[in-house]
């Protein structure tokens, strides 16, 4: 039996593999080094973990995460191996990057994306990522990123650049007046996360043509100032994140556009390492 992960700030997603046949789905809180101690991951674990595996032993644990880089790599690996009582040579501790290229790239090369509350992309050469344009977070990077997308709405809608009514029905839907609105982004904790929650109201206007140009100039961003420094001519470019997943129409026009090969577009890397560790 082994144990796959996924996870991000907000929720880790837990899967028991048996024989590659995905046996029990655990969703727990979110898992980052850079935001909890080891101490405080282990006590999530014990808390929200153990009691869902019934007793069950894992042989090997596959954890991917937000925040899995340089020596949070290993901080990562004690907090499991002392919870679930494993040896730290079983227990893989990756990027959520490597979670992304190999869900949908599987042991192919090929140009790997994330796109969700923030973006990213990487060239993996069909085991590992042998390149990765930094994506700066949603002030200086990010872009197609939900934060980034609610970033601009905001901005276009508090500056009038949105069609009449449009700013009055936001600010009705998500009950906010500007000046909470600045206050949520420049004063209070995680305002990638607010500006990411917004980005629903694209998606339910994307018929208006001003919005539907905000949402593709910030992909096409997106693709020219990340993943068109790889190898962009030879290699299919996939997808993984909620809104490559529900804006994948306009995604795919962008591309379309630039003269870049889709490949997969998936809402959650899971069912993609279900079959990467199952080969």
């Amino acid at each position: 039996m082994i144990l796959i992960a996924d996870s991000g700030s907000t929720k880790t997603d837990w899967c028991v593999v048996e024989q590659g046949v995905a046996l029990k789905r655990i969703s727990t809180k979110g898992m980052n080094p850079f935001f909890q101690s080891e101490e405080e991951m282990v006590t999530a674990m014990q808390t929200s973990l153990l009691p869902e595996l019934e007793g069950k032993h894992p042989e090997a644990v596959y954890f991917y995460g937000a925040g899995c880089a340089f020596d949070k790599v290993e901080l990562v690996r004690r907090a499991i191996s002392r919870v679930l009582g494993l040896d730290g040579d079983v227990v893989e501790v990756n990027s959520d990057m490597l979670a992304a290229a190999r869900s949908v790239c599987g042991h192919e090369a090929g140009i790997a994306c994330i796109m969700g509350t923030g973006s990213n992309s990487c060239f993996y050469n069909g085991r590992e990522i042998e390149a990765n344009v930094s994506p700066l977070g949603f002030i200086l990077g990010d872009e197609g990123s939900g934060a980034v997308l609610g970033k601009l709405l905001v901005g276009d809608l508090l500056k009038n650049q949105l069609p009449a009514g449009l700013k009055e029905e936001f600010l009705k839907q998500y009950d906010l007046t500007p000046a909470q609105i600045i206050d949520r982004v420049y004063r209070q904790p995680f305002p990638n996360r607010f500006l990411a929650s917004l980005s629903p109201f694209l998606a339910a206007h994307i018929e208006v043509p001003e919005v539907r140009q905000l949402v593709k100039q910030s992909f096409r961003s997106f693709l020219t100032r990340n993943v068109m420094q790889y190898d962009y001519r030879r290699y299919r470019v996939g997808f993984n994140g909620s809104i490559a997943w529900y804006y994948r129409e306009l995604l795919t026009e962008a591309m379309a556009e630039l003269n870049l090969q889709p490949g997969l577009i998936i809402k959650a890397p899971m069912e993609g390492l279900l079959r990467f560790h199952g080969e």
